[in-house]
């Protein structure tokens, strides 16, 4: 009981994973090491998009641990590395861009329709007593109305 105590101490990233408020831009992170585990340092910056599950490690673990990528060809030789989809670049990519389009400050520069404009001016500035929408939520129509020309 006493070893397991000690480790929840030491392991913060487990006890509050979680860092951001979901109604704010996500401005800080936890630090993973190559392997996806905590370094238990906390990183002032949004974390760019990869896909990691950070994991407890295991007790006892039989040589270096890897995690292998997985080609989805169905054993077919229809894929190789080379051809992998690059996902993360491209979700990187948009995250630039609406963080650029999010500090214009005037909304004829957002180059949306007046009614979206409207709208997400109520949203940004608008004292919400009870519910208000989630960061994501404020965001999202203008990437639907303007993919970034």
């Amino acid at each position: 009981m006493g070893e397991r105590s000690i480790q929840m101490d030491e392991n913060k990233f487990f006890e509050k994973p979680i860092l951001n408020s979901p109604y704010d831009y996500p401005n800080r992170h936890w630090e993973l090491d190559a392997t996806g585990q905590p370094t238990q340092k906390i990183i002032e910056t949004r974390r760019s998009a990869d896909f990691i599950t950070p994991i407890p490690k295991p007790k006892k673990q039989k040589g270096a641990a890897q995690q292998e990528q997985l080609l989805f060809d169905e054993g077919k030789g229809l894929s190789t590395d080379k051809q992998r989809y690059d996902h993360t670049a491209i979700i990187n990519g948009v995250r630039q861009q609406v963080d650029k389009w999010r500090m214009l400050p005037d909304p004829k520069d957002w180059k949306v329709t007046p009614e979206t404009a409207r709208l997400l001016q109520h949203w940004r500035h608008h004292h919400f007593n009870s519910i208000r929408p989630f960061f994501c939520q404020v965001h999202i129509p203008v990437q639907v109305e303007h993919p970034f020309r």
